[in-house]
């Protein structure tokens, strides 16, 4: 055979090997979502208003109107979201939630928690990693007792 030939059919043929043996991955693919019940019932005004302030303008076109994200972002709200007050153990090894950046794509006037209130707590105004596939992720609220936890969407 002719080496002409010979040297670009191996150069081909080795690239395809490297190429195939990095694109395998060792991660678990990701199981199908399961949704609670309660995604379906109807936004409240407060998940409403929890919307608007992040998207402003674009919550009718990036959410509202687009069933699967608008039930996503319920999921989010109603189901993966847990804030819990823990008195007298040491929480220095959790996170702060100021090292969390805020979400201001659509909002650049959002400002960040200075403590933990219930009726004014946002979680869609920081950019949690929410579809993440690692498992879930506890925060601090600076300096208090109150931490906050985003629970998989995938739970194991």
């Amino acid at each position: 055979m002719n080496i002409k030939f010979l040297l670009p059919l191996a150069f081909v043929i080795s690239v395809l090997t490297v190429n195939t043996s990095f694109s395998q991955t060792s991660q678990k693919p990701l199981q199908h979502v399961i949704y609670d019940n309660n995604v379906n019932a109807p936004l409240t005004s407060q998940e409403l208003n929890l919307i608007i302030e992040v998207y402003g303008e674009h919550a009718e076109n990036d959410i509202l109107s687009k069933p699967q994200r608008l039930r996503d972002i319920k999921h989010i709200l109603r189901n993966r979201i847990e804030v819990i007050k823990v008195v007298n153990k040491d929480l220095s090894s959790f996170e702060n939630l100021s090292t969390v950046p805020l979400f201001t794509h659509y909002n650049k006037t959002l400002s960040r928690d200075a403590s933990y209130n219930e009726s004014t707590f946002n979680p869609l105004k920081y950019q949690f990693n929410f579809y993440s596939r690692e498992g879930s992720k506890t925060y601090r609220f600076d300096n208090s007792p109150y931490l906050v936890t985003i629970k998989s969407q995938n739970p194991q």
